[in-house]
Formats: C-alpha cells, structure tokens, sequence
C-alpha cells in the first residue's frame, strides 16, 4: 500500500475550473500526491469565487484507486424556515 493520496478528477471540476481542466489535458483525470494536505491545496489554487472546486473523500466502500474526488459546482445553501435558531426542545410548540 502506497502513503500517497490518490485523486481522482471529476468532470464537473474540470467544467468548472480552467486550471484543472488544462491540468487534465495534459496529464489525465488523476492526480497523485504525497499528502492530502498537498491535494488540499491544489484544490484551493484551482478554486475561485465564481468557480469552487474541492476536495471530497471517497466513501469507505468504494474499492477504487482514488482516495479523494476533485469535484465543483455550487453547495446548496442550507435550508429551512427563516427562524433556524437552536431552542429547548420543550419550546417548539412555542413558536411566536
């Protein structure tokens, strides 16, 4: 078994991110580093405002080669009514 951290490159990174896209052109859609710090931070320098890419794990299941998945788009804001705050359970029949 190998230190490395294996990525695997999604397309929806290499729609997203021009970088990533060039970098799998040149030398296809995984990337192997020394760390997952290191794969991390490739992530961050591929990633902008208007174009987010990051860093997912694979799921323990997955018996493929990759470690992590470059994946991009836009996470879904986080759902729910307008009031979210944290109250005692015994107070939510008390909304006013």
């Amino acid at each position: 078994m190998t230190d490395e951290y294996v990525v695997a490159v999604k397309p929806s990174a290499r729609k997203r991110s021009r970088a990533v896209g060039e970098w799998v052109n040149r030398e296809g859609p995984w990337r192997a580093f020394p760390t997952k710090a290191l794969a991390r931070e490739w992530a961050r320098e591929c990633s902008r405002p208007d174009a987010p890419v990051w860093l997912q794990d694979a799921p323990p299941w997955d018996d493929g080669p990759a470690d992590g998945y470059l994946v991009g788009g836009r996470r879904a804001p986080a759902t729910g009514s307008a009031d979210t705050r944290q109250r005692p359970l015994d107070d939510v029949g008390d909304r006013a």
